[in-house]
């Protein structure tokens, strides 16, 4: 490939929104994935897609506005191509590559990726341009053309030993996978199943292979929720994960169950084949259940003596004799300390059951956003003298949302980014409008989080193992933001490198 050198300018005569309008139109039906990033804001986020560029990732526009285009190569961070693309930006020129990048699911897709940047009248590049065609197919062609060149016969004889090998070694982890596995032909009869599924629903093997499924058990697995997974989502949505059925057995009682389906879609012998695993989670859904129902209660029933030892020690606050010891004074104040500090973990673990529960609601009002940003800011600042926080840019935005909720993700996000850089002298906030989103962003300059964490972090009680042994808490902080800003219809994530820090960011929809 050629690298290019074009530099578009954005178009200033009397038609510019008639230009505008059609250029948008033609980007919206183009078959190419078309994205624009804004050069002008921190870290270049991407501001448009069109249709394209979502179908070919997998990512719906939600998950795409204001993140920056790395993210698509998900923890592939070492191909040069990148590198080629960063210099490319740096120096404001076109270039052309061909880079891995990862859809939403994870699978991996070849991408030919042309970006081009934006000058405006005074020639300062504004913005870039970059377009995009899934070459997987293409590449995958050249591959198979190289293996053609070896000799077919070795192959032929080599492969068809493995997959002897293979095929026995893969039965061999079916019978012994500590999950039920069901394979069924295009007719849904079960063409075997495993031992596990045997055991859990108390069944032989000769009354279930080479059976419609629905008849298995004098048609026990005649299932409304099974046969619209099978007949009407799995035909058009192929494979179907994490699907819940719940069945109430005659013989074994009540099983919450969770399906993956996979319809085999391959030429040869296999070909329309189903692959059906069954997970029961009826005890770990048990399990869970108490855990909150226990948590909720106890939150409850701490609450009330919590308000009154609160109370006891205002009254003492107030009657305490001026001439009282300063270690009196020193004790009474840490204890009012510890108290607040208790108060607020109770309202955080209320704050869980609520939203498992699904009683968490929005109170929508319009408030200036910028303005609950900037007396947050001020709150946490006030308390911290050892870091600096620097507010960057603005939104000037009236947002209609719940500002309570709002200002305890940013308190949130902020506290911990002041928690976990002991080191750091300060910390970033930033502000901005990306498309029709606002986007805020805090970044520190502490411990970073592994990829692996990174996976997780937003998981209630989810904490790492090097944060439990050098931070108290107990991991409820970041599921709640997450809970708070996809109920307004927002998305929350982390950009971090191991050692060098971290960047929490959301997007909220202005509209």
């Amino acid at each position: 490939m050629e690298k290019t050198s074009t530099a578009y300018q954005l178009p200033f005569d009397s038609d510019s929104a008639v230009n505008l309008t059609l250029i948008k139109a033609a980007l919206d039906s183009s078959v190419s994935g078309i994205i624009i990033t804004d050069n002008q804001l921190p870290d270049n986020p991407i501001i448009y897609c069109n249709k394209s560029f979502e179908v070919m990732t997998g990512y719906n526009r939600r998950d795409i506005i204001g993140h920056n285009c790395r993210f698509l190569q998900a923890d592939d961070r070492e191909q040069i191509q990148r590198q080629q693309i960063r210099d490319a930006i740096k120096n404001g020129e076109s270039v052309s590559v061909e880079i891995r990048n990862y859809r939403k699911d994870g699978e991996l897709f070849w991408n030919e990726l042309y970006v081009s940047p934006i000058k405006s009248a005074e020639g300062n590049v504004t913005h870039f341009v970059g377009v995009q065609h899934d070459v997987t197919r293409r590449r995958k062609a050249e591959d198979d053309l190289r293996q053609e060149k070896e000799s077919r016969e070795r192959q032929i004889v080599e492969r068809t030993a493995e997959l002897n090998v293979s095929r026995e070694y893969l039965e061999s982890i079916v019978q012994t996978v500590r999950e039920s596995l069901l394979v069924l032909d295009p007719d849904l009869q079960v063409i075997s199943v495993n031992q596990h599924f045997l055991n859990t629903f108390k069944v032989g093997r000769s009354e279930t292979e080479h059976k419609s499924l629905y008849d298995l058990g004098n048609g026990q697995w005649n299932i409304p929720r099974l046969r619209e997974l099978l007949e009407k989502i799995l035909p058009t949505n192929n494979p179907v994960l994490d699907f819940e059925v719940e069945h109430n057995f005659p013989h074994i009682g009540k099983k919450l169950m969770l399906l993956n389906a996979h319809r085999i879609e391959l030429e040869g012998e296999y070909k329309d084949r189903i692959l059906l695993a069954i997970e029961d989670i009826t005890e770990r859904r048990a399990i869970e259940q108490r855990k909150d129902d226990f948590l909720s209660v106890a939150s409850h029933e701490l609450k009330t003596p919590l308000t009154t030892i609160k109370g006891y020690i205002q009254i003492m606050e107030r009657l305490l004799p001026p001439e009282s010891s300063d270690k009196l004074k020193d004790i009474i104040k840490k204890t009012a300390k510890h108290a607040d500090k208790l108060n607020n973990l109770i309202k955080e673990l209320l704050e869980v059951s609520r939203i498992q529960t699904g009683n968490i609601t929005l109170v929508r009002e319009p408030f200036y956003f910028d303005h609950m940003v900037n007396e947050t800011i001020e709150s946490l600042q006030a308390a911290s003298s050892k870091h600096k926080i620097i507010l960057n840019g603005k939104t000037g935005i009236i947002y209609n949302g719940d500002e309570s909720q709002l200002s305890q993700v940013v308190s949130n996000l902020l506290s911990n980014a002041l928690k976990y850089s002991p080191e750091a002298d300060h910390i970033d906030v930033y502000l901005a409008v990306v498309s029709n989103y606002i986007k805020f962003s805090v970044t520190d300059y502490g411990l970073g989080i592994s990829p692996a964490d990174q996976k997780k972090i937003f998981e209630r009680f989810y904490r790492s193992t090097e944060t439990q042994k050098n931070f108290p808490g107990m991991g409820i902080g970041l599921y709640i933001c997450e809970q708070i800003i996809k109920n307004h219809g927002g998305s929350l994530w982390v950009n971090s490198e191991y050692g060098k820090g971290s960047t929490f960011n959301f997007t909220l929809p202005i509209n």
